[in-house]
């Protein structure tokens, strides 16, 4: 009898899909342990009264900037929570940072996730974002129900077998 493909081990290399096609997390168990770090950004676009309340610090819920960074780092935390098949990692830094630009009405979001292991952070600097995002949104909502999330992507991806990706943070 052949031994059935484990964690996502399929003729085609890693996959979220074991032989019977059923979902698994990929078995990173023959990876290097390498240096892998990620950074991501994001925008929150709001009226310019509603981000002339955050730059002041005028909002009731108090600091905006503050907890959405926290949050972001606690995002980035619990990506394996939040997303399927996520390895659950030990982060060894998460860097999210927030600034308002009044050009263009938006507080951006960048995030920098770092570890030494065999999978890399992708997931993790995109929920980072994500997260410190929406934290922005429910902040700030009941001033502006109008605001958007947008241009959530990796900038930058560096260690591991597949290489970088993009420019340096």
């Amino acid at each position: 009898m052949m031994e059935k493909p484990t964690g996502g081990e399929a003729a085609a290399g890693f996959t979220h899909f074991d032989a019977e096609g059923r979902a698994v997390m990929v078995d990173v168990s023959d990876k290097d342990i390498t240096e892998r770090t990620a950074t991501a950004r994001g925008s929150v676009f709001m009226r310019p009264e509603t981000l002339a309340l955050i730059m002041s610090g005028g909002l009731k819920k108090g600091d905006v900037l503050s907890v959405a960074r926290l949050a972001g780092i606690m995002g980035a935390k619990r990506t394996p929570d939040l997303i399927p098949l996520c390895h659950p990692l030990a982060l060894t830094s998460v860097k999210v940072d927030l600034t308002c630009d009044p050009e263009r009405n938006a507080v951006d979001i960048t995030s920098t996730c770092k570890l030494k292991g065999r999978t890399g952070v992708e997931m993790e600097a995109l929920t980072a974002v994500s997260v410190a995002a929406l934290t922005v949104y429910d902040m700030c909502k009941a001033v502006d129900r109008g605001m958007t999330i947008g241009d959530v992507s990796l900038l930058h991806k560096a260690g591991g077998k597949s290489g970088d990706y993009g420019t340096a943070p």
